[in-house]
Parts: C-alpha cells; sequence; structure tokens
C-alpha cells in the first residue's frame, strides 16, 4: 500500500514525521509524494500559530474530500492540531479515520493497519510521557543534513505559547540515545546535525540535574563523519560561559546560534512571561560577540502582542538597529485560545500587528543586505545544496544559513560537485539575502 505522508509545522514535527516514516516502512508500506498514487494518507498537523492551525485544517479537508470520493483508504491525522482538538476533528471531519496524538507516534503504523483492517482507533499517550526516541528514521531532508531532537515540551510556559499544552513539560532524550542516533545517521551519510527542542538550552536538566549540552555537543562533535553541528532554539536567559566556550573551541560546531527573543520592550517581555530583559539580551549578545567574533545571530520577534505601545513599539525597533542581528523573523502575535495573553487587555488590530512587522522587516531587511556585502572578499567553506539544471551553478550554504530559513550562496564552477560536499569559496558578489561565489585556490609558491 502507497501511503502519503503531510508533514506540517516545525523542524520537531519533522523529525516525528521521519520515525513514523520509518516505522511504516518496517512494516511493508510504501511512500509516495503523489495524491493520486496515495492509498493511505497521515497527516502529521501543527497549531503553533493561527496560520499553522488554518493550514492544517486546511489539509485535512481537502484530504477528507478525496477520502468521501473513494480515492483513499485510509486518513490519519497525527501531530498537535490532533492532540489539542481530538474531539473537535472527529466531529467536524469525520472521515478521518484514527488519530494518533504527540506522544504516541510509534503507533502510527499500529494505527494505520488497524484502520485498513476495519477496526480504527486512536492513539494516545499522557503528553508529559517519555519521549519517543531511538526509532529508525527514514530522513527526508537529501541525506546529507538531518535534524536532532534533544528534547520534548517546554517547562518555560510563555503567555503566548500552546506548545507546553499539547508536548507536556521538558523532556530530554538521555545522551547515549542520541549519540547513538546520531553515528546511525552519520552512517547513513549525513554530514551536518542540527540540534533541535523547543529550548535545546536546558538540555539533561531533568535527567542530570545540571545543563548539559555542552557536554552534548562535545560528544556528538566526537561523531565520526559530521562535519557540522548547527544549535537551534537556544533560549538567552539559560546561555552559559561553558556553552560559549565549547561553540569557541570545537571546530565542528557551527559560529550560528538562533536564540528566540520575541521583543526587546521589558514590559512586553514581562506580559509575555519571559525571563530576561533588554539589557540582558544586550549582554548575551555581548557576550557571544566578543568570545566568537563571526558568529551569526538568529532570532526571532513577534509584533502586537497585547498592551505593546507605541513606545514599545519603538523600543524593539531601537533595539533591531543597534544589536543588528544577522537573521530575523517576525511574526504578528497570534491569538491563541487556552494561553493567558489571550484574555489579556490592550488586544491589538491585526492591521497594526502587522504594520509593526513590515516596519521590523523593512529595517532589518536594509541590515541583511549589508551583511549580505560585507561578506564579499571572504573566503568561506561551504556546504553544496544541489545543482541549478542546465547551468553550471550550485546551490550551497554557508555556516551563517540553516537549510528553508535562511540564504544560500551560488557558487559558479564547471567542478562536479555532489550533494553535501564542502568547498571552499571566496565570495565574489552579493544580491539581496544571498551571496555568489567561486572556487577560492590558495596561492601556492
Amino acid at each position: 500500500m502507497k501511503v502519503l505522508f503531510i508533514s506540517l509545522g516545525c523542524d520537531k514535527n519533522l523529525v516525528d514525521t521521519e520515525m513514523m516514516l520509518g516505522m511504516l516502512a518496517d512494516r511493508g508500506f510504501t511512500f509516495t509524494d503523489a495524491e493520486e498514487e496515495a492509498e493511505a494518507v497521515i497527516v502529521n498537523t501543527c497549531c503553533f500559530i493561527g496560520d499553522a492551525k488554518e493550514e492544517s485544517i486546511r489539509t485535512l479537508l481537502e484530504m477528507a474530500e478525496r477520502k468521501k470520493s473513494g480515492q483513499i483508504k485510509a486518513l490519519i491525522a497525527a501531530g498537535c492540531l490532533a492532540e489539542r482538538y481530538r474531539e473537535e476533528i472527529q466531529k467536524e471531519i469525520p472521515e478521518v479515520d484514527a488519530i494518533v496524538g504527540t506522544m504516541a507516534i510509534d503507533e502510527a503504523a499500529d494505527a494505520l493497519e488497524e484502520v485498513l483492517a476495519g477496526a480504527g482507533r486512536n492513539h494516545y499517550r499522557d503528553i508529559n510521557a517519555a519521549p519517543v526516541y531511538g526509532k529508525r528514521r527514514l530522513v527526508t531532508t537529501g541525506g546529507h543534513y538531518a535534524y536532532l531532537k534533544i528534547a520534548e515540551g517546554c517547562d518555560k510556559r510563555c503567555t503566548y505559547c500552546v506548545i507546553p499544552k499539547v508536548r507536556g513539560s521538558y523532556r530530554s532524550v538521555p545522551m547515549e540515545s542520541l549519540e547513538r542516533e546520531a553515528e546511525t545517521l552519520a552512517e547513513g551519510g549525513v554530514k551536518e546535525l542540527i540540534l533541535v527542542a523547543q529550548e535545546t538550552t536546558l538540555y539533561g536538566m531533568d535527567l542530570y540535574g545540571r545543563k548539559c549540552l555542552p557536554e552534548l555537543l562535545k560528544r556528538l562533535a566526537a561523531v565520526e563523519g559530521i562535519c557540522w553541528i548547527r544549535i537551534l532554539y537556544c533560549y538567552p536567559e539559560e546561555i552559559t560561559d561553558e556553552l560559549i566556550e565549547v561553540i569557541k573551541q570545537e571546530p565542528k560546531i557551527c559560529h550560528y546560534l538562533d536564540i528566540p527573543i520575541q521583543h526587546a520592550s521589558d514590559s512586553v517581555l514581562k506580559r509575555m512571561g519571559r525571563r530576561t530583559d533588554r539589557a540582558g539580551l544586550e549582554r548575551v549578545v555581548g557576550r557571544l560577540r566578543e568570545a566568537v567574533p563571526d558568529i551569526c545571530l538568529r532570532t526571532t520577534l513577534i509584533t502586537g502582542f497585547p498592551g505593546e505601545t507605541g513606545e514599545d513599539f519603538q523600543e524593539l525597533l531601537d533595539f533591531v538597529a543597534k544589536t543588528r542581528f544577522d537573521r530575523l523573523g517576525v511574526f504578528p502575535y497570534s491569538r491563541e485560545e487556552d494561553t493567558p495573553a489571550a484574555s489579556m487587555k490592550g488586544q491589538i488590530r491585526e492591521s497594526v500587528k502587522k504594520k509593526r512587522r513590515d516596519a521590523v522587516m523593512a529595517l532589518q531587511q536594509k541590515i541583511a543586505f549589508e551583511k549580505a556585502a560585507d561578506m564579499v572578499g571572504r573566503v568561506l567553506t561551504v556546504m553544496v545544496e544541489g545543482r541549478i539544471a542546465g547551468e553550471d551553478v550550485y546551490v550551497t550554504r554557508t555556516y551563517k544559513d540553516a537549510p528553508d530559513v535562511d540564504g544560500y550562496l551560488f557558487l559558479s564552477t564547471a567542478a562536479e560537485l555532489m550533494t553535501g560536499d564542502f568547498v571552499k569559496v571566496l565570495v565574489t558578489g552579493s544580491s539581496e539575502y544571498d551571496l555568489t561565489g567561486e572556487i577560492y585556490h590558495e596561492l601556492t609558491e
């Protein structure tokens, strides 16, 4: 039977998808990307913000139409939306044959087999159950890089966020299991590990009673075949001097850090339930740049949070202009039910949220273009992503570029390169967010 697997939402959800694919493959299922070939569909849903929720619902409804018309025999909903709105989905979309909760992804193959046998049922576990790990994955990212999910859930409980309600409290994956998974991925050709969790910086606190991300990084760096390690989702208040030192000293760790700060006004940060302030943000950015001068810093921001005044927003703009992040994304505040922020006074019109988002992005665009232009003349090691059809141009990424969210370096060369190759490149130009370059030939006497 051919299964169409639709994975929505974040990279952490993608890891769950890859584990479900591996388990289904072990049961003899095959896969297709073509809707018209599919006999069964599994949708791994997301509900983090309103747009993601709408995309998940729309996708389920589209697949429900295929079920009604007899084009597919089974439709299963998995992931965060399915966990959070299980009763609503069963009532409003009866074509969904079974629901697999966020902590029961290792039962996805059981769920599909049961539906096909005419005895479909839902599969759930407590959201604070042990995270699923150690399962065979079918890597969907091309094989040269892969995400490594090091923890599940979150304890921060920011006032705008639903994650603790669908993913539970913070639970780390044991270090030995992560080492084995990294070794397996490397044996399969993966050269770049991208560490993800709702928050990576607290890794190990629940299992070992201390922050163990620095130790984990050292152990992963020892895995043969892994060349780059990239760290995402580091909460600023949890970044330690030990972590900074490991990033500085370990050559396999990319000088790249994703630090979601959300805002820079102390009053907004307090209402968000964040555990830092502007002075603290400036201190951590200063420490990182002093210790690792070429570090690339990415962040995300929210505009239009309840009660955000014009003065608060101006403070955010001033902070962005002063800090000059290398990479920055902005989201208008999404009012999510069952979160404290949803019932706060001072809800802001959607048009104002978006106008403020656009203003931040216009400022950041100028900064990003200037930073790209500053890269011209530098020599960088890049990873090959692929070749542009019919041209002697390869799409590559520098250490400053995480997949799917950052830019590219377009490398002009007649040389035959393979996806996943590392090449030393001279940056020759910039175009908006992207760079151009040529192979660097070192001078020899």
